[in-house]
């Protein structure tokens, strides 16, 4: 009896304890505790900061230290160095000291200097050349945050927040991990989560000895590999964020380098190796990777430069080995891209002043500011002119397009796409702002063939289903979509799906008349990034051919890193956070032919039972009235322009608009159902 009153008697003072010092006992639990763990670190408050001249950077600590290790070209970084900075005007009356690190070996003075004025950076940027700040703070990636408190212990460490990721990019970030960070601090209060993993690019730890003989070298082994799958687009001017094509410069990437090949994010690649064979399919070879991991671990030495390779030769600016023979502008003026907010899809019309046919060969558009331009495609409109015998229903005045990803090709030999005398160009912009207003002037840079040698016409057709409502939370939602009547003697050259954010899967099928069918293209991970075109090495023959079959998958589950809502109904759209199922074919077919008739196969012709009619007719009557529900706003029977979105209004409009009265009727819409049936 006497020991359970004892330990009562604790069991009450523990109490005691508890209610009336329960201030100091939180303070000793969160912050005496912690340091505990993590002392003081004499060696953060000494660190000696240069700035890009070689002077001192003079700092004192704070309550709260933010060391923000940044790189000139790490496309994180970029889109990161204006966001710290608004934090540290924001905190910049508490006690709070923001100071940047720049560890990348890569990273020249004069380019540091660049991104801090282009930028509008503010606090102190330290050059760490010999990388021993990145060392004593263990940091890994740019951007990538150390925060430490007034006696150098480091309480966070990690990300900034979560809105941005290699490849993702939402909408607004739901977690802030470094305001929650300081805030906390600040308040004197514990830090959630003092741990994340950072996100970015790593920063290549440079060894300080090289080996006099090294088995793999730069110049004789490593060389090669980059120009012969990376220099395409790691190069000057073009669309990958830095180069690969100097010892210097890819000493600094090394690493990071080694990591996305071993992630299968680059080569960008994404169809499904085991169904087609395609041109230009972006595969490293395993001994190639092995080779670039054993010189990384052997001290990446550069080699004799008299074993370097002559670099391809690359016209600035441009895809193709020569220039184009006329560049042709969207307008005079550029667009001002406002800073945020939506901007609705833009439609320019550009006159080039042809006054007889042109054959073009090939098209690339040139975004004037590519931190803008989503995506911009130019589209040939033709001047009135009587219908021909070809059936053009699903076919698009497709010119050209700059797409993520997406690289400019020569058509084969004798192909080349008609552009009738007296077209203009439609330029049609979508633009996406990035927290700086900016101009944009579009430009389009055209090869023609010449008339007399073209034997095949190429043209774009295009699968297209508006008809879709994705549920809330579906991880696996598909649509599907086919087309058919192909022009006599047609041949298909290749494919480009698209889809939005929440784009998972694309699969086509062709279908044969003796009923079998073959699949053509399976990209199992689409990638809304890197939007291919995918050019098969045999263009298919469509003689013979019923349909070609297309599914896409979609995932609206809260799984999909890229997801901007996953508790939402999704539809058709022309914004990213809604979506789209398409898919771009090019079919060439010989200039001036048409296929002969073949009374065989007309014999074979079997007329469709009553029922078949029922069920198409049916069928047809759906497909009219969900058309209908979706765009007659007014609910007034008919479907006017201005009830559309942007995209339909310009380029689906006219095609079912068949008595040209403005209006799109039930009669016209039944029209294009049962030729699509």
């Amino acid at each position: 009896m006497e020991g359970r009153l004892g330990y009562a008697n604790l069991y009450v003072m523990d109490a005691i304890v508890i209610t009336f010092f329960r201030p100091t006992f939180a303070f000793l639990c969160c912050v005496l505790l912690p340091l505990s763990l993590a002392s003081a670190d004499d060696r953060v408050l000494g660190m000696n900061l240069q700035d890009t001249q070689g002077n001192a950077i003079a700092w004192e600590p704070r309550a709260v230290n933010v060391f923000c290790f940044l790189g000139t070209e790490c496309p994180l970084a970029r889109l990161y160095g204006p966001r710290l900075q608004q934090m540290a005007d924001e905190f910049s009356r508490q006690d709070v000291n923001f100071i940047g690190i720049n560890s990348n070996v890569q990273d020249s003075a004069k380019e540091i200097e660049d991104y801090v004025t282009k930028y509008e950076i503010r606090f102190p940027v330290a050059m760490d050349s010999d990388q021993s700040v990145a060392d004593h703070l263990n940091a890994s990636r740019t951007p990538e945050v150390v925060v430490t408190d007034q006696v150098g212990v480091v309480r966070y460490q990690g990300r900034i927040d979560d809105q941005y990721e290699p490849g993702i990019s939402r909408a607004a970030p739901t977690k802030n991990d470094l305001r929650d960070a300081i805030t906390a601090m600040i308040n004197d209060q514990p830090i959630k989560t003092p741990k994340t993993n950072g996100v970015g690019c790593l920063i290549t730890r440079v060894k300080r000895t090289k080996p006099k003989l090294a088995e793999v070298t730069f110049t004789q082994d490593i060389a090669p590999i980059l120009n012969q799958h990376c220099v395409e687009c790691h190069r000057d001017g073009e669309i990958a964020p830095f180069s690969l094509t100097e010892y210097d410069e890819v000493v600094g990437w090394a690493d990071m380098m080694l990591e996305v090949i071993d992630q299968r994010r680059m080569p960008p690649w994404h169809a499904d190796p085991e169904i087609g064979e395609f041109v230009g399919q972006r595969l490293l070879p395993e001994e190639d990777r092995d080779r670039i991991a054993k010189w990384i671990a052997g001290g990446m030495a550069e080699g004799d430069p008299g074993n370097l390779p002559e670099s391809p030769k690359w016209i600035a600016g441009w895809h193709l080995g020569v220039p184009p023979e006329i560049e042709i502008d969207m307008r005079k003026r550029p667009f001002r891209v406002p800073e945020d907010g939506i901007v609705e899809y833009q439609y320019f019309v550009a006159d080039p002043g042809w006054d007889e046919d042109r054959w073009v060969r090939a098209a690339q558009v040139v975004p004037g500011n590519a931190s803008v331009v989503h995506h911009a495609i130019v589209f040939v409109r033709p001047p009135d002119e009587p219908k021909s015998g070809r059936n053009r229903s699903s076919e698009i005045g497709w010119l050209g397009a700059y797409v993520p990803g997406q690289r400019t090709v020569m058509l084969p030999q004798g192909h080349a796409r008609r552009v009738p005398a007296g077209s203009k160009l439609i330029f049609q912009m979508h633009y996406t702002p990035n927290g700086r207003a900016a101009n944009d002037l579009t430009k389009v840079g055209i090869w023609f063939a010449d008339s007399k040698s073209v034997t095949h016409e190429v043209v774009t057709h295009i699968a297209i289903n508006h008809n879709f409502e994705i549920p809330p939370g579906a991880e696996n939602y598909q649509v599907s979509m086919s087309s058919r009547g192909f022009p006599d003697e047609g041949r298909l050259l290749g494919v480009t799906p698209h889809m939005h954010l929440r784009g998972k899967s694309f699969r086509m099928v062709m279908n044969q008349r003796d009923g079998n069918s073959q699949p053509l293209l399976h990209v199992p991970d689409y990638d809304f990034n890197w939007q291919h075109w995918y050019a098969f090495q045999q263009p298919i023959a469509l003689d013979d051919v019923r349909s070609l079959n297309m599914s896409i998958t979609f995932d609206n589950s809260a799984a999909n890193p890229t997801n901007p809502a996953p508790d939402e109904y999704v539809t058709w759209g022309d914004q990213t956070w809604e979506e789209m199922a398409i898919a771009f074919f090019d079919i060439a077919s010989p200039v001036g032919k048409t296929r002969p008739k073949n009374k065989k196969r007309r014999k074979q012709i079997i007329l469709p039972s009553d029922e078949e009619i029922a069920r198409r007719k049916s069928k047809v009557e759906q497909l009219t009235q969900t058309f209908l529900s979706k765009m007659d706003k007014n609910g007034d029977g008919v479907v006017t322009r201005q009830e559309t979105p942007q995209a339909f209004r310009r380029f689906g409009f006219r095609r079912m608009d068949f008595n040209r009265d403005g209006r799109i009727d039930a009669d016209e819409v039944r029209s294009l159902s049962e030729q699509r049936l």
